[in-house]
């Protein structure tokens, strides 16, 4: 993969990473669960909105787990190739997915 190929994918992944570190206090619930306000509506409310903030903020974590792993990649100069099968992985699946470890084919057969 070209160099400037390289420096494109990385600065995605870092406006990716700032992205998701600058809405992480947004996905912090105003809460504690099992605090109780308000009728019994309001509390199951409050309660599906705190278990909805920390899924979401565990997803958040995996991603930045696996962008902060592709930038470890383009820092060995192993990014772009397939963890799985070592081929390089094409330009379209790294468009769609930057931070992704296996080609379009690999994943496939994860799946499947």
């Amino acid at each position: 993969m070209r160099s400037i190929e390289v420096k494109k994918y990385k600065d995605i992944l870092e406006k990716k990473k700032e992205g998701l570190m600058a809405s992480a206090p947004a996905r912090t619930p105003p809460t504690e669960p099992g605090s109780k306000s308000g009728d019994w509506i309001d509390q199951s409310s409050q309660e599906n909105d705190v278990h909805v903030r920390l899924a979401l903020k565990q997803t958040d974590a995996k991603l930045l787990r696996a962008i902060d792993e592709a930038i470890h990649r383009i820092e060995q100069g192993t990014y772009g190739i397939c963890m799985e099968c070592e081929n390089e992985i094409a330009p379209a699946r790294l468009d769609a997915v930057p931070w992704t470890r296996v080609c379009i084919d690999c994943k496939a057969k994860q799946q499947g």
